[in-house]
């Protein structure tokens, strides 16, 4: 019978409370990724959504999603006479925090212009916007179903319809209402010393303004051209849909990236610390046993392989609850979590050098036992 497993079998109270331990740790590490995996797909969702090929937005800025951004409400007509433009939309967006059933409930509107591009890809149930006043489209994070009423600064809005998965890169679900419902909103929203800037008319645009302009393009013309005669002749910035991606995901979401990857990193460093000294532990509980092992001529070998085996299989039995354990409950998590078979491939690699490198301090201690300890020396 294999030694490592004998002695695992012997001490298996032990070992299970380790890989239960070690299991936990490795699954705040999957869902740590899967975090991140989530904040993206969710900002890609959100900019892919309008099925734009082109984002028009004020000049020396990058987009809705990065900066702010305020351009003429007159500024989708001129778009639209642009060469290879089959179709374009103003939108807005707009953060609020409202009360709404004892609690507070904090989410993000788009207003569009119903029938143009800058509304929701599909409905999970309802209808789409009809009119140009009081209906919204919720996403179901919400809460909200179709027949709700919701009350946004000082008008109700009916829910005619519900999305799924439509949330910013924050986790803040999204709702969309009319153009002309939000940009009241955002007036009716700003402080009062921007209100009454924006009634006198010095806040640069009045309340006539929209956050940017999303194009469709014919199917034979290139973005990159389209983009280049918006700059050179409207004097705006025009971003590809790879572009206002890149920028997205890039920048909004980079430090997120960095402060997971940076959490990742300690996690895995403190696993391999628990796997190292739960490997020293056993090596010392059975210095006899390597001792007497030595006593009859057992090869160096034979001892290294029974360390390293259980340190891997220590390794990898974590890994494995840990992966089932997330993946039992990240459904549950008030963030979306994605996780890929890829990064569980990373992260068990990952996890299987570890144990080798942390079967060193064991190994290095069993070769160094006398055999005559297993004479009482």
């Amino acid at each position: 019978m294999n030694l490592a497993y004998r002695d695992i079998r012997h001490n298996a109270g032990r070992f299970v409370l380790t890989c239960v331990g070690l299991g936990m740790l490795l699954g705040v590490v999957l869902a740590m990724i899967g975090i991140y995996r989530g904040m993206v797909v969710d900002a890609l969702t959100l900019v892919r959504a309008p099925q734009a090929d082109l984002w028009i937005v004020e000049a020396d800025r990058r987009g809705p999603f990065a900066e702010s951004s305020r351009i003429p409400g007159d500024t989708r007509e001129a778009i639209e006479r642009i060469h290879g433009v089959t179709a374009a939309g103003s939108v807005t967006y707009q953060s609020v925090d409202i009360v709404r059933a004892g609690g507070r409930l904090r989410f993000q509107i788009i207003g569009y212009e119903p029938g143009r591009p800058g509304g929701p890809a599909t409905l999970l149930t309802g209808r789409a916007l009809a009119r140009n006043h009081f209906e919204m489209i919720a996403d179901r994070s919400t809460g909200l179903i179709p027949g709700d009423t919701l009350m946004v600064g000082r008008n109700r809005f009916s829910i005619v319809g519900v999305t799924a998965g439509q949330v910013t890169s924050s986790g803040d679900p999204v709702a969309y209402v009319s153009l002309l419902d939000s940009q009241k909103l955002q007036f009716e929203l700003a402080p009062a010393a921007s209100r009454i800037e924006t009634a006198r008319g010095v806040s640069g645009g009045g309340k006539d303004t929209v956050n940017a302009v999303v194009a469709r393009l014919i199917d034979n013309v290139r973005p990159e051209d389209v983009a280049h005669s918006v700059r050179r002749w409207k004097h705006l910035t025009a971003l590809t849909q790879a572009e206002q991606e890149t920028i997205l995901t890039g920048s909004v979401v980079q430090r997120a990236r960095q402060q997971i990857g940076l959490f990742t990193s300690i996690l895995l460093a403190v696993s391999a610390v628990i796997i190292a000294l739960i490997i020293y532990t056993m090596t010392m509980d059975k210095i006899r046993e390597i001792a007497t092992l030595k006593l009859i001529g057992a090869p160096d070998r034979t001892i290294i392989g029974m360390i390293v085996q259980q340190a891997v299989a220590l390794g990898l039995s974590g890994f494995l609850l840990g992966a089932a354990l997330i993946s039992s409950v990240k459904d549950y998590f008030p963030r979306r979590v994605v996780l890929q078979p890829e990064d569980g491939i990373v992260l068990a690699a990952i996890v299987l050098v570890v144990c080798l490198i942390a079967s060193g301090l064991g190994v290095r201690l069993a070769l160094s036992v006398d055999p005559a300890k297993a004479l009482g020396g």
